[in-house]
């Protein structure tokens, strides 16, 4: 069931809250145990073979994590170790059958010429966010830092429906003591701060993203046949699906929070307007912030401390700030970095352009890393840096992401070569038919610079660089929701991010007649552009 749908909007989620708040007047527990099978429904809707086939792995992390609380005392034994391990590889093992058996027979027929063939497996919805939730659960409580828990706490935690399909990725620890401290009665700021957050989430995605979609699609579709495409289509296919991305999973995200809150829950953030980012290290701290704190953790934390420590051991040097040498940096920054965002590449999809986007980032990460070190040694002065750095590592921060998502978006490895032909002029400057026709004389001397009219009317085209121009300038200029509602906490521990000196004298969110006003705009215009349902890029993941 797609949040942005009639059967969720109109049926699902009021139902589910209404006789959650009844049920709250008589049982506490039995209003917990309906949001848990009203979330096993909205999970179970759209396939309910999704339910069979995830439910062993609940069930197995379930018993992993109470053998790993009855060692106790021995947590730190080889017994709890060997538990812990047995467990993470269960969940990765049953996350690389179900999504990457596919693309391993592949890999092996490109790579040793098989002719492996694999029947289509079902792929349940949402697994890698679901497993590497439940693997952080595992972590955690071979650690020590959950307490107790029951089965139906447990589950609840697994199915809770507004982050159980694309994330964020939460905690525990984060979750269930909100569930403890719940009174689940009906509280007005709870529920008007989350209809106010799914709303804004809405129109994201609706009236934002999905106009995008079929503009940008067009042209990636024509690249992907095989057809040149000149230098402005090129741009504006990689612009217009970083803005379509962009507002679908900041859409998604609001949903989430706001589904959440009207039961009193506040998820972690998940998206804090990453392209206002000045350095790509920036930009991750903002964009999937959950994935970045599980990988950081769980991932690259762990392999950089082995480095660390093996290096140490050696009798070498470590990461020493601006006094960091070449061997210490590639060793105990580049390589973790490198490890890390192929993990993300491959958890994003089984392909090789995820892996190259992984790469890709992987080296833009490590390339900002070492201009930090060598800044710190030539920049003495931060203001001076600040102010002639901060632009510079905007745009550059803006062009990595954009090409990256070329990558993101291209269906085929030559359909993202086709792209980026164009992008860089290889396929030569085009004006649309349309613009051309009224340039007059003017196009002859556009000609002689080799700049030539298209035999394509260029009407979708003028259409995406318009949105591009107007929805760009919305997600670089205007406040974000969680901004515009940071008095009521929005997201768990969130703070605003000061992107600029205005961000304490934008107005904020309050109950009145003027907000209720606006949110009510915003959720009809959402509602009116519902019509088709379209997915959440993310929630193929």
């Amino acid at each position: 069931m797609l949040f942005n749908s009639y059967e969720f909007i109109g049926l699902f989620l009021p139902i589910t809250a209404v006789v959650f708040f009844l049920i709250c007047r008589t049982s506490r527990a039995g209003a917990l145990g309906w949001l848990t099978m009203a979330s096993l429904f909205f999970y179970a809707w759209w396939r309910p073979l999704n339910v069979l086939i995830i439910a062993p792995s609940i069930a197995v992390n379930f018993f992993v994590a109470r053998r790993l609380q009855a060692l106790g005392a021995r947590q730190a034994s080889g017994q709890a170790k060997a538990v812990l391990a047995a467990g993470i590889v269960f969940n990765v093992v049953f996350l690389g059958y179900f999504k990457y058996a596919g693309f391993a027979t592949t890999v092996s027929n490109d790579l040793f010429g098989t002719k492996y063939v694999l029947e289509q497996i079902v792929l349940p919805l949402g697994i890698s966010f679901i497993t590497f939730q439940k693997i952080a659960f595992l972590v955690d409580t071979h650690a020590g830092r959950i307490g107790a828990f029951t089965l139906r706490e447990y589950c609840l935690f697994v199915l809770f429906f507004p982050q159980l399909v694309a994330g964020p990725i939460v905690h525990f620890r984060e979750l269930m003591p909100q569930f403890t401290r719940c009174t689940c009665r009906f509280e007005a700021r709870h529920v008007a701060v989350g209809l106010s957050l799914f709303v804004v989430g809405l129109f994201k995605k609706v009236y934002v993203a999905d106009t995008l979609a079929p503009l940008v699609g067009g042209i990636f579709q024509q690249a992907s046949s095989g057809q040149a495409l000149s230098l402005v289509p090129a741009w504006a296919a990689a612009l217009g699906f970083t803005l379509q991305i962009y507002f679908d999973f900041s859409g998604y995200t609001d949903m989430a929070l706001g589904a959440a809150r009207i039961f009193g829950i506040t998820l972690p953030p998940n998206f804090d307007s990453p392209l206002k980012s000045s350095s790509i290290i920036d930009f991750w701290l903002r964009w999937h912030m959950s994935l970045t704190r599980f990988l950081t953790a769980y991932v690259y934390n762990p392999l950089a401390l082995a480095l660390t420590r093996r290096r140490l051991a050696a009798g070498k040097k470590a990461v020493g700030g601006r006094h960091t040498t070449p061997g210490a940096f590639v060793q105990l920054v580049v390589l973790p970095t490198m490890v890390t965002m192929i993990v993300s590449g491959i958890w994003h999809g089984a392909g090789y352009l995820f892996i190259i986007w992984g790469v890709m980032h992987g080296v833009f990460l490590s390339v900002n890393h070492d201009w930090r070190i060598l800044a710190a040694r030539a920049w003495r002065g931060s203001v001076r840096y600040e102010r002639i750095m901060g632009p510079v590592g905007f745009g550059l921060t803006a062009l990595s992401v954009v090409v990256s998502m070329v990558v993101f978006r291209a269906p085929t490895v030559s359909a993202a070569g086709v792209v980026f032909r164009g992008m860089l002029g290889g396929s030569g400057i085009e004006v649309p038919a349309i613009i051309a026709a009224r340039l007059g004389p003017l196009m002859g001397t556009l000609g002689a610079l080799g700049i030539t009219p298209s035999a394509a009317p260029g009407n979708d085209l003028l259409k995406l660089a318009f949105w591009v121009v107007v929805f760009g300038g919305i997600a670089l200029l205007c406040p974000s929701s969680l901004q515009l509602l940071r008095r009521d906490e929005p997201a768990l521990a969130w703070r605003a991010n000061p992107d600029t000196s205005l961000v304490e004298r934008m107005p904020t969110w309050q109950p009145s007649l003027v907000w209720a006003a606006a949110i009510s705009l915003v959720a009809a215009l959402g509602l009116v552009n519902l019509g088709g349902q379209s997915e959440f890029l993310y929630w193929q993941f």
